[in-house]
């Protein structure tokens, strides 16, 4: 495993050891074979000496796996794309009952919004919190849309956080139910395109009481659930509602939800507002877990969903579309991305951001 000048690197040599940034972070793994882009993030961050392996040699295969791998590349991520897909839309039909009826608590049917919930976390693998888009979208379902994406992310970071896996179910639950007391609400009101007066505002933020005491008494959700309903406009420094209680006070699965509300309610269009770029959503998800949201979850939260390899395409808010090479820590949501033979180091331009995330 001969170690050679940058200069001496050819199209095709395998690196045959992790090279590492001047931080100590790994920049291109073990394995990696040398092409165009990779040359590119070498010159980028000025590494002088590689250990290669010489060529990779052509990967050889009998002509039946040839077929198969073939068939698996067409066949498997569509299907699997399609099965969360088929789920959610299965959960946007019950939900939309469910919101339509208005119901009152003991007529919930929580145990078919359950067995649904669990069919959709079947497939909870192939959800990416940034590219996720559902098949058809609707302003008018916009509520509906933004429970079924609050309860799959928010079972999602209480996993990544390390809740005991019996509580995930209920955290999903919680996230699902979270804005129910807006059946109670005026439509009007909800669906307005334009700024509510004050008097709407107050009866809008009654849905987080309307929504717990239409939750309190359904026995097979537990007290967290429940209390996302009442909790999940509460802030850590006190200055939330329905009760401005602090951290001390706001139960970890209000926490949980009200990360997730904030990230959905952001990124997907309303009647009023359309929907943000979900990395400046991030940014402003990281500004508000000084004093509002729990720094923990947030840190974890954000870590985790922008954590892509390198090579994922993004559109920049300037609609140029490159693809991210490097991912910095301390800054996750301003990657370096190449375009078009040149870096652009978000961490850097600032005026820039990533737009859009672009499914592969």
């Amino acid at each position: 495993m001969p170690t050679v000048t940058l200069s001496q690197v050819k199209l095709g040599d395998k690196i045959s050891e992790d090279v590492l940034t001047p931080l100590g972070r790994v920049l291109l793994q073990k394995g990696k074979v040398i092409a165009g882009r990779e040359l590119e993030i070498l010159r980028a961050f000025i590494i002088s000496n590689v250990a290669v392996d010489g060529p990779a040699a052509p990967a050889k295969a009998s002509e039946d796996a040839k077929a198969g791998a073939a068939s698996k590349q067409v066949d498997d991520k569509p299907f699997a794309a399609s099965s969360l897909h088929d789920e959610y839309d299965k959960m946007l039909v019950l939900l939309r009952q469910v919101f339509n009826d208005h119901a009152a608590p003991q007529g919930i049917p929580i145990m078919d919004i359950r067995n649904q919930m669990e069919n959709l976390l079947q497939h909870i693998k192939n959800y990416q919190i940034l590219t996720f888009v559902p098949r058809s979208f609707m302003e008018r379902d916009y509520l509906l849309h933004n429970s079924i994406a609050c309860a799959l992310t928010s079972y999602l970071i209480a996993q990544w956080n390390g809740f005991p896996q019996k509580e995930w179910m209920q955290v999903a639950l919680g996230g699902l139910l979270h804005d129910f007391g807006n059946t109670r609400i005026d439509r009007s009101i909800l669906s307005k395109p334009t700024a509510l007066t004050v008097e709407e505002l107050e009866e809008m933020k009654r849905h987080t009481v309307l929504g717990y005491q239409m939750l309190k008494n359904v026995a097979s959700l537990n007290d967290g659930a429940k209390l996302a309903a009442l909790q999940h406009h509460e802030r850590v420094d006190g200055t939330g509602y329905p009760l401005g209680i602090d951290a001390a006070k706001i139960h970890p699965y209000g926490k949980i939800v009200a990360i997730a509300d904030i990230f959905h309610a952001m990124t997907l269009n309303k009647s009023y507002r359309k929907a943000v770029s979900p990395y400046l959503v991030l940014e402003q998800i990281q500004s508000d877990a000084f004093g509002k949201l729990d720094p923990t979850y947030v840190r974890v939260f954000v870590e985790k969903v922008t954590q892509f390899h390198n090579g994922t395409k993004v559109r920049l808010s300037d609609e140029r579309v490159g693809e991210i090479v490097f991912s910095d820590h301390v800054h996750p949501t301003r990657p370096w991305v190449s375009i078009e033979g040149s870096i652009i180091n978000l961490t850097v331009e600032r005026h820039l951001h990533i737009n859009e995330v672009i499914p592969s």
